[in-house]
């Protein structure tokens, strides 16, 4: 099961708007309708509102999901919805982005909040 309280966090440096942007490249989890494994990337960026998220912490939560049974989908949703739950940011988004397997690759994308003003072109 995918594990919350793995997550820490830090004050943020300033309450001048920012955006982070996070890449794991090592994300894995397993497929619950073949049990195969699913390997991809997880890009995380939010503009916080009053703490940042502490990347070893960050890391041990992904890796709370390598032997969950759980499709692409709800892996992106429920890493949205447990960041967004933990740190209250201004904006949030998701990106997984999944190798491919049987000729198709896929790409989920979970947002919460308004884009930041510095990111509408």
């Amino acid at each position: 099961m995918p594990k919350p309280e793995y997550l820490e966090f830090f004050d943020s440096p300033t309450d001048t708007p920012f955006v982070i942007e996070h890449i794991s490249e090592e994300f894995t989890s397993v497929c619950p309708k073949t049990g195969h494994p699913d390997f991809g990337n997880v890009t995380l960026r939010y503009a916080p509102a009053a703490v940042c998220v502490e990347l070893k912490s960050l890391k041990m939560y992904y890796q709370s999901f390598r032997n969950e049974g759980i499709f692409y989908e709800a892996v992106t949703n429920c890493i949205c919805e447990d960041l967004v739950n933990a740190m209250s940011p201004c904006w949030m988004q998701i990106i997984t982005d999944w190798k491919g397997r049987g000729g198709i690759r896929s790409r989920i994308i979970a947002t919460h909040g308004n884009v930041p003003a510095a990111w509408v072109k």
